[in-house]
C-alpha cells in the first residue's frame, strides 16, 4: 500500500471520528448550547486530542453500575414525614418558593425546629467537632471530600479511634482523589484497625479502564458530620488545617462551618446513607426512620444535595432563585466563579433593579484557569452595578450567600460548572434573622479585609489579559 494511500485513509478516518463525535456531541441530552459549541470548538480545531479529551472529560458519566446501583439504594431509602403545609405557612410569603425550589431537588421539605451556630474558623471547628464526638453515644458519620495527615485531620482520627473503642459505631468516608493522601497512610489502616468503618468513595482503580467506563474527575465534594442524630456539620470546611499543606502558598484557607441541631439532621444523614450504601453493602435505613424533636423557638431549614445523578440545573436554580428573591441586599462569597448565562444574568439583573449586590472572591485561588475564567466576567458584573471585593487574607473557600439579612444558603457548592455538574454537593437553606446576622457579619469581616475592585482597575488590563479570560470563559463548559 503507497505512502498516499495510506495518508488519504488516514484522513478519511480522522474526518470519519470527527463526525461520528460531532454528532455525538449534538445529540448528547441535557446539554446546553454554550457547552455543545465549546465541544465543538475543540473536537474541530484539535481533531484526535480533542476527541480524546472529549472521551475522558466530555460527558458526565458516574458509569452504569454505580448509577444502577445509587439508583436503588435512593429507592429504599424512606420518605420523610412531609412538614412543608405547616412549616411553610411560617415562612414569609415572599421566601416560600425558595424552599418549594430545593424540594424538586432532593424531595426534602423544609423542617423547623432547628437551631445553629456559627464556628469562630476552621480550627475551632474541628474543636467543636472532636468534643462532640467525644460525647458520641450511639454512632459518629463524617465525610469529607479533602482529609488531611495534618494537626486538625489527626485530631479527627484520634476521635474516632477513641469513640470506635468504647463501642461507638464510626463510620468515616473520604474521596478517593481529595483523600488520596491519607487513604494509603498508616492513619487509615490504624483507624480501620481501631474499628473504624473507613470506606474511599468513588474509587478511580485503573486510570484508563475507569475513564472508559466513567469520568473520573466526578467526585464526591461534600463535607458532612452527623453524630447520634443529635448534632451535624455544614459548610465549606474540609478535614485540615487552615494552612493547607497540600496548597499552602495559598494559605490560610477561610472557611464557614454551622453547628446544627434539631429535625434537620436526618435530612443530612438521608445524604449520607445515601453515599454510603452506594459504596457499602450495610443498611442504615433505621437510622433514617428515628423521629428528632423540634427545638423550641427553632428556625426552618432545609438540606440541598445536589451531584450527576441529580438534574446538573439544580444548584444553579437554586441560586438563581435567590438571587431574584432579594430585596435590599444579597451578599455572597465563593472561591470559583464560572457561571451559566442565567446566573450570571439573574446576579446583574439584581444589582440593575437596585438591590445592594456585593460579591466577593479571592484575590488569589489555586485554580489559573478558573481564575480566569471568573475574571471575565468582572466587567459586566460591574457595569451593572455589582460590587466586586477580592479577599486579601487567604484564600477565601467559603461558600455563602444571603439575602436581606433573613435567608442563608451555606455548604459545599462553588458557583461554577463543576459544582453544577460533576460533584457531590451539601448544603443548607435556611431562614433565621439572627443566624443570618452571624453569616452576614462574617461576610463583612471578609470585605473588611478585602480590596474593591473597579470598573477603572478592569478596564486597564491588557488585550492580552482579555484574551487570556475570555478564551477560558469560553472553555468553561469544557473545563
Amino acid at each position: 500500500m503507497s505512502d498516499g494511500l495510506i495518508a488519504s485513509l488516514s484522513i478519511i478516518l480522522e474526518f470519519f471520528l470527527q463526525f461520528l463525535f460531532i454528532i455525538r456531541v449534538l445529540m448528547r441530552p441535557h446539554r446546553e448550547p454554550a457547552s455543545r459549541i465549546a465541544w465543538l470548538v475543540v473536537i474541530a480545531a484539535l481533531p484526535i486530542l480533542g476527541i480524546v479529551i472529549y472521551i475522558f472529560l466530555g460527558e458526565t458519566n458516574l458509569g452504569r453500575k454505580r448509577v444502577k446501583r445509587r439508583k436503588e439504594i435512593e429507592d429504599r431509602l424512606p420518605v420523610i414525614e412531609n412538614f412543608s403545609e405547616m412549616v411553610i405557612a411560617d415562612i414569609p410569603e415572599r421566601y416560600r418558593h425558595l424552599f418549594l425550589t430545593g424540594k424538586t431537588i432532593n424531595g426534602f421539605d423544609p423542617i423547623e425546629g432547628n437551631r445553629g451556630k456559627l464556628m469562630e474558623d476552621s480550627n475551632a471547628t474541628i474543636t467543636s467537632m472532636v468534643a462532640d464526638m467525644d460525647m458520641a453515644e450511639d454512632h459518629i458519620h463524617l465525610g469529607f471530600y479533602i482529609w488531611l495527615s495534618d494537626n486538625n485531620g489527626l485530631k479527627v482520627v484520634d476521635a474516632l479511634k477513641r469513640a470506635a473503642v468504647r463501642g461507638v459505631t464510626c463510620r468515616a468516608m473520604a474521596d478517593s482523589l481529595g483523600s488520596r493522601a491519607i487513604i494509603k497512610s498508616k492513619h487509615w489502616k490504624a483507624m480501620r484497625n481501631a474499628g473504624v468503618k473507613v470506606v474511599n468513595t468513588l474509587p478511580i482503580g485503573n486510570p484508563i479502564y475507569r475513564a472508559l467506563h466513567g469520568r473520573i474527575d466526578l467526585r464526591n465534594h461534600r463535607k458532612i458530620v452527623v453524630i447520634d442524630n443529635r448534632i451535624t456539620y455544614c459548610g465549606s470546611q474540609n478535614c485540615a488545617d487552615p494552612e493547607f499543606m497540600i496548597k499552602a502558598r495559598f494559605a490560610p484557607w477561610v472557611d464557614i462551618m454551622i453547628r446544627f441541631e434539631g429535625p434537620i439532621i436526618i435530612q443530612n444523614q438521608f445524604l449520607f446513607a445515601d453515599d454510603w450504601m452506594s459504596e457499602v453493602d450495610e443498611d442504615l435505613l433505621p437510622l433514617l426512620k428515628e423521629s428528632i424533636p423540634k427545638l423550641q423557638n427553632g428556625f426552618p431549614a432545609q438540606v440541598i444535595g445536589t451531584g450527576p445523578t441529580v438534574r446538573n440545573s439544580a444548584m444553579p436554580e437554586m441560586f438563581e432563585a435567590l438571587m431574584y428573591a432579594a430585596r435590599k441586599e444579597l451578599v455572597i462569597s465563593t472561591p470559583y466563579y464560572v457561571p451559566d448565562e442565567p446566573m450570571q444574568t439573574a446576579l446583574c439583573a439584581s444589582a440593575r433593579r437596585g438591590v445592594q449586590t456585593i460579591i466577593i472572591f479571592p484575590a488569589r485561588i489555586d485554580s489559573w484557569y478558573t481564575g480566569a475564567a471568573c475574571h471575565s466576567h468582572y466587567a459586566d458584573l460591574l457595569d451593572a452595578g455589582v460590587i466586586i471585593y477580592e479577599y486579601t487574607g487567604g484564600l477565601l473557600h467559603t461558600k455563602s450567600l444571603t439575602i436581606d439579612g433573613e435567608m442563608t444558603l451555606i455548604g459545599s457548592a462553588n458557583m461554577d460548572r463543576r459544582s453544577f455538574e460533576l460533584n457531590y454537593e451539601n448544603n443548607i437553606l435556611f431562614h433565621d434573622k439572627s443566624l443570618t446576622s452571624d453569616v452576614r457579619q462574617r461576610q463583612g469581616s471578609y470585605i473588611a479585609k478585602s480590596n474593591p475592585v473597579s470598573a477603572g482597575m478592569v478596564a486597564q488590563w491588557s488585550w492580552f489579559r482579555r484574551l487570556w479570560n475570555n478564551t477560558f470563559s469560553m472553555l468553561g463548559p469544557v473545563l
